[in-house]
């Protein structure tokens, strides 16, 4: 961005006296540019959060047309499926089960347009900062290359994500240069943003909780971890060494990437409830705050109807759309904690009474009782039901994360979460199987264990634990589902263990296709820039 809008103002202003007086002569009092526009270090922390406040726009699971709908509802554990009258939309959402999508999605093409705006704002924050002259605001050209680093890293973040569902896409480092610019090959995108962390991910500040939301020398590495663990998808060469070796600087704080100690939280539901900014184990979060009038309605795509309002002490209603598909609520034990705390199932009652939660569609007037299947609850019907066959019951429901109640005095304060140090566990121990031939190491069986003793009871806990025999690479593949449900990954997942394409769940039969592991470039956009390339598979 050239001008801010100050030289806008002065300029409308010059304009007005023109056609107001006959004297042309112009009196400059003041010039504003990047370089003496910032006046402090805060005014550049603050530039640097400015893409942030986008952020959750394309990415919170809570957006129609967000990263998170496209990699849960494409995936095998969450789906939105007509229920009676509601939420056929156009068939957006069947098309999503059933891998069937077009390049005129109007979902996928917002969901571009949101999350290439956001790198428009990294962009804009790196070329502002970057023409500040440190010493004219009193910080060291080190504090000044560290906060240029933020920037960088969190511009590589947006990438990976868009790399996620696209592929080959453009390379743009400059708002609006070039015009048009050119679809570059995914292995190319790959080798961008590794250079863009490597250069940047040592200048980072180590993760405290100052920097709650913000990019931490620990969400570098977490996004290395990442990348490189998905490195043979994203670029056709394995690099599982090197996921183990960023994984690492996380779990021993090596490279000074903490201070303090971050560990796993025993509670189950730390890093996901109303003070999860106080959880040891949450490494990267988007921090939200009904007290900053920015609060984290975390139920509204979950919740059935208004009538779950009461069963919840909240004052936000849903719109009963997500549903947990009856397959990933099957593949939890009853023993299993997660499956008693993180979802709504069964009979529904006022909080913190015996009075039922009555019906108001298909079920008006009647006790609520959420079942396990999404079929209309007809004589001769019988099964697990389909995509469109679903009522307002249909399917147990996400309670993962927590509002609290309305009398809290965090009511509504939770942060969404984007990386935790569990994920980082199990992306070492798959890391240590890949090379070990997709056998479990003993290491690989201490880190999933470590993370899975927490959701059973010591007496349970004896049959439960894996050895390294019954750790295999599809029971890492279940128990990976099992722990990060809800939370935005599971697509990618499935097609870095071959799943995606090939795999059958509930309502869903596999393809075969391997194009679909990438979304098509949207139709509006090809018409828009003639110098994009669709993806393989949707000519």
């Amino acid at each position: 961005m050239k001008k801010n809008n100050l030289n806008k103002l002065k300029c409308i202003f010059l304009i007005l006296i023109t056609f107001g007086c006959t004297d042309l002569d112009e009196t400059t009092y003041s010039e504003l540019s990047e370089s003496n526009f910032y006046k402090t270090e805060l005014e550049l922390v603050q530039a640097n959060l400015r893409p942030f406040t986008h952020m959750q726009a394309w990415l919170a699971w809570s957006g129609q047309s967000a990263y998170y709908y496209h990699n849960e509802l494409s995936a095998d554990q969450v789906a939105w499926p007509q229920k009676g009258r509601h939420a056929y939309d156009n068939g957006d959402h069947i098309r999503q089960h059933y891998h069937t999508w077009t390049e005129q999605e109007s979902r996928l093409n917002n969901t571009w347009r949101l999350m290439w705006t956001g790198l428009g704002f990294v962009n804009t924050a790196i070329e502002s900062i970057e023409a500040v002259d440190a010493e004219s605001i009193g910080v060291t050209p080190e504090r000044l290359a560290s906060i240029v680093a933020e920037a960088k890293v969190l511009r590589a973040y947006h990438y990976m994500k868009i790399m996620d569902l696209w592929g080959n896409v453009p390379i743009v480092t400059t708002v609006g240069e070039p015009t048009n610019p050119e679809t570059a090959d995914r292995k190319d995108v790959f080798a961008f943003i590794e250079q863009e962390l490597l250069e940047n991910v040592e200048k980072l500040q180590p993760l405290s909780p100052k920097l709650i939301g913000r990019i931490s020398r620990a969400v570098g590495y977490s996004m290395l971890s990442e990348l490189y663990l998905n490195a043979e998808i994203w670029s056709g060469t394995p690099r599982w060494e090197d996921s183990i070796l960023y994984s690492d600087k996380i779990i021993n704080g090596d490279g000074g990437a903490l201070t303090g100690n971050i560990m796993l939280d025993q509670d189950p539901l730390g890093p996901f409830n109303n003070t999860n900014h106080q959880s040891p184990e949450n490494i990267f979060q988007f921090p939200f705050s009904r007290k900053n009038d920015f609060g984290y309605s975390w139920g509204s795509f979950y919740m059935g109807f208004s009538n779950m309002t009461a069963a919840l002490d909240v004052n936000f209603s849903g719109n009963n759309a997500f549903v947990v598909i009856p397959t990933a609520f099957d593949a939890y034990k009853e023993n299993d904690i997660r499956k008693q705390e993180w979802f709504l199932f069964g009979p529904q009652y006022k909080f913190g009474t015996n009075e039922p939660i009555l019906g108001s569609e298909e079920y008006r007037g009647q006790p609520f009782v959420y079942v396990n299947n999404i079929r209309r609850n007809t004589e001769g019907e019988t099964g697990e039901g389909s995509m469109t066959n679903g009522e307002e019951n249909s399917g147990a429901r996400f309670y993962k994360y927590r509002a609290g109640r309305q009398d809290d005095d965090n009511y509504l304060e939770g942060d969404y979460v984007m990386y935790r140090l569990t994920e980082i566990y199990f992306n070492k121990a798959e890391a240590l199987m890949r090379l070990n031939g997709g056998t479990a190491t003993q290491e690989a069986v201490d880190l999933i264990n470590e993370s899975k003793m927490r959701y059973f009871t010591s007496e349970d806990w004896i049959a439960e634990k894996y050895t390294t025999t019954t750790l295999t690479i599809d029971e890492l593949i279940a128990e990976r589902g099992r722990e990060f449900i809800f939370e935005g990954k599971r697509r990618t997942d499935l097609i870095r263990f071959g799943k995606f394409t090939t795999a059958s769940w509930w309502d869903h039969t596999p393809t075969g296709d391997l194009t679909r592991t990438l979304y098509p470039i949207p139709l509006r956009q090809l018409q828009a820039n003639p110098n994009l390339v669709q993806n393989p598979g949707y000519n």
